[in-house]
């Protein structure tokens, strides 16, 4: 069998992270990667500061240059959160009969806000015999997914709250500026009022995920948000928080089932937590029969959770029956120890 292969599209802090830990992983090559301004042209493995050694070069190119028709297994798209901005990107990508995964936080449960491009995505997908899938560590595991498996043990669900502490410090620009890092709290508040401060993307798409697991009906869900402000300079790799300025943001959801606030979701999040004391942690903790408190703490670094959760999938994404996929339609995301190939489906590629 071939190794698997695959295009990186977007070579960022996760987009380097996948090139870094697929590099390190048996039966699969990096055949392509796209990017814009000074990395166009260069060597991939330049950008992400690995040795090439006796790998094939792998020059950083346009998407038209790169992404040719089943010039991969899959693509790992990395450049937006948003379905609205990803979605041509993603029918470019699967028009081409190639699979995508994508980091677009919204792409974790699109049929949330964005419900008729959900409906055309799947239908290009099939028309086009490959998939489609949107994850990473939250939305994609730690507020949703693992949720769900924990609801898995239980006769009976009456409440569930999905908490997480984390630090924002391993993102990149994109993330800085969604959450607002660096920001006078005048201007964080001004930008919330005007609907343009963004904060954490995927509260809709966690709760309508958990919702439609378990079979409730979510009849509406709010959000909230207020800054994070820190008292000392803070200094992350991709941002930068003055003392008195905006060092995270403090989010909040509600997902409301029967009139009732039946799914909490509350997640503050920053650069550098630990500068100020902060313990970072994930928490489920469910009232029902029997009732749920799972911690684990210090927090699942997002990061590397992204990275891993993205690169874990391709199998399942390429095994995948066509159209659009999520967490909740594949199989559970585990660690790939061995080579690649060994958890690919012959039968299932032929097929598709």
């Amino acid at each position: 069998m071939e190794n698997v292969k695959v295009i990186i599209w977007g070579l960022g802090a996760m987009g380097s992270g996948m090139a870094r830990m697929l590099l390190k992983k048996k039966g699969v090559d990096i055949v392509g990667g796209i990017d814009i301004g000074a990395k166009l042209g260069k060597s991939l493995y330049e950008v992400v500061d690995i040795e090439r050694g006796d790998r094939e070069e792998v020059i950083i190119g346009t998407r038209d240059e790169v992404i040719t028709e089943k010039a991969a297994d899959v693509v790992l798209l990395c450049t937006d959160s948003f379905t609205a901005k990803a979605f041509d990107k993603i029918k470019f990508i699967l028009e081409k009969k190639i699979n995508v995964i994508t980091t677009a936080e919204e792409m974790a449960y699109p049929q949330a806000q964005e419900p008729e491009l959900a409906k055309q995505m799947d239908e290009i997908a099939k028309a086009n015999g490959v998939s489609v899938l949107g994850t990473g560590i939250n939305p994609g595991l730690i507020m949703d997914l693992l949720v769900i498996i924990m609801t898995g043990c239980m006769e009976n669900v009456e409440h569930i709250l999905s908490r997480r502490v984390n630090s924002l410090s391993p993102f990149g620009p994109a993330v800085m500026e969604e959450q607002g890092i660096g920001l006078e709290v005048s201007k964080f508040n001004e930008l919330k009022e005007a609907g343009k401060m963004a904060g954490h993307v995927g509260f809709h798409e966690s709760i309508n995920m958990i919702a439609d697991a378990i079979g409730w009906d979510v009849e509406k869900i709010e959000q909230d948000m207020a800054p994070i402000v820190t008292d000392v300079d803070r200094k992350s790799p991709y941002g930068f928080a003055k003392a008195g300025n905006v060092a995270g943001v403090a989010m909040k959801g509600w997902g409301y089932v029967n009139g009732q606030k039946l799914i909490e979701m509350d997640h503050p999040q920053q650069i550098e937590p630990e500068q100020v004391g902060v313990n970072t942690g994930d928490y489920v903790i469910i009232k029902g029969t029997p009732s749920i408190n799972m911690v684990n703490s210090p927090e699942v670094e997002g990061g590397i959770g992204t990275i891993a959760m993205c690169v874990n999938m391709i199998p399942h994404i390429i095994n995948a029956r066509p159209g659009l996929q999520t967490m909740i339609t594949l199989p559970v995301p585990r660690a790939i120890m061995g080579d690649m190939r060994n958890h690919i489906c012959e039968e299932c590629k032929i097929v598709k």
